[in-house]
């Protein structure tokens, strides 16, 4: 397993970190599973687990806390809040009420009295930088979380939460954690220079592109992935952007087989190459699947590679922009740009 420095923070975290979305409802997972999974991991090397509020309503941070019971000192913790949980109208959002809140809640369901990295789900156009920042400073004076980060932020709201916490002298933003794979490079062009230039650590989500990326996915077989059923738009092939997320697949496939390579090898060795990023988050649902994923530990992908990938998916260049996550709101909402 290799290491990196999270951002500025000086704590050491690996290259693969353990996202636990799929522990709980979601990916049907039970404790015991869970359990093996963060075993295996972290018997691998892997010292960052990653989690949030929302995954299986809070079911995923209690599996996490039962796994780690006992060895919370030897990992990087990380959760996240702010996407809606339930629907009470306030019990959501990066507001102060809500933040302290529910971080209390986070804690009571891991089980611990801090986490290393707490992390805002998206930005929340509802609540001003300065409340959102002044909060988590004060949590993190408080010794409830060590550090701070952004999840999937547009570029231009990161470089807007540096100048407010520049501005009120408050903590800021350590880390940025945006989706990032061969198939979607958007980031490369907005985000990851944002984060280089303010020296935030970048946790990638979705490096194997929902399972495009697993080689579980070729041309004439069935598509039958974990996500296929609940999304089934992301994977119908009469699509414009999927029949293009194929294509580059197939070429992709002969890129690893001439490498000697996996394509979970190839996908994950992708992202880790880029300078601005700290780790990738895997999100295994089975030992089989971690086992797959940590083979790409220590890959370390050569140039020839590298740029036979750049001429099948151009750098900077999303296959499936509608499926981005930091779309600025007046894009969605016509009522958001008429006047």
């Amino acid at each position: 397993m290799l290491y990196r420095t999270l951002g500025r923070t000086g704590v050491q975290v690996s290259t693969l970190a353990l996202g636990a979305m799929n522990f709980g409802a979601i990916g049907r997972t039970t404790q015991d599973e869970a359990t093996a999974l963060v075993d295996a991991a972290l018997e691998a090397g892997i010292n960052l687990i990653d989690t949030a509020d929302m995954y299986s309503a809070g079911e995923s941070e209690e599996m996490v806390g039962k796994a780690i019971a006992g060895r919370r000192d030897d990992l990087v913790l990380a959760t996240k809040a702010g996407m809606p949980m339930g629907n009470e109208r306030n019990h959501q959002g990066s507001s102060r009420r809500w933040l302290v809140t529910e971080l209390d809640s986070s804690l009571r369901r891991l089980g611990v009295d801090h986490v290393d990295l707490y992390q805002i789900h998206r930005w929340d156009p509802r609540t001003s930088d300065e409340e959102t920042l002044s909060a988590l400073t004060d949590l993190q004076r408080a010794g409830k979380i060590r550090y701070f980060g952004a999840s999937t932020f547009p570029a231009y709201r990161l470089v807007q939460a540096e100048w407010a916490a520049r501005k009120h002298h408050l903590s800021r933003y350590v880390t940025e954690q945006p989706s990032y794979s061969i198939l979607q490079r958007g980031i490369e062009s907005h985000v990851l220079p944002v984060t280089e230039e303010y020296g935030l650590g970048v946790l990638a989500w979705s490096p194997l592109a929902s399972g495009w990326l697993s080689g579980a996915i070729r041309a004439g077989r069935d598509i039958t992935t974990s996500r296929s059923a609940f999304m089934p738009e992301r994977f119908d092939t009469s699509l414009p952007a999927n029949r293009a997320r194929l294509d580059a697949v197939e070429r992709l496939a002969a890129v690893a087989d001439e490498a000697g390579l996996t394509m979970i090898q190839l996908a994950l060795g992708f992202v880790t190459a880029h300078p601005a990023v700290t780790c990738a988050l895997i999100g295994p649902r089975t030992l089989d699947h971690l086992h797959a994923q940590l083979a790409a530990a220590d890959t370390v992908l050569s140039a020839d590679v590298l740029d036979a990938v750049d001429a099948i998916v151009a750098p900077g260049t999303d296959l499936a922009p509608h499926e981005k996550h930091d779309t600025p709101p007046a894009l969605l909402d016509p009522a958001l740009r008429r006047r």
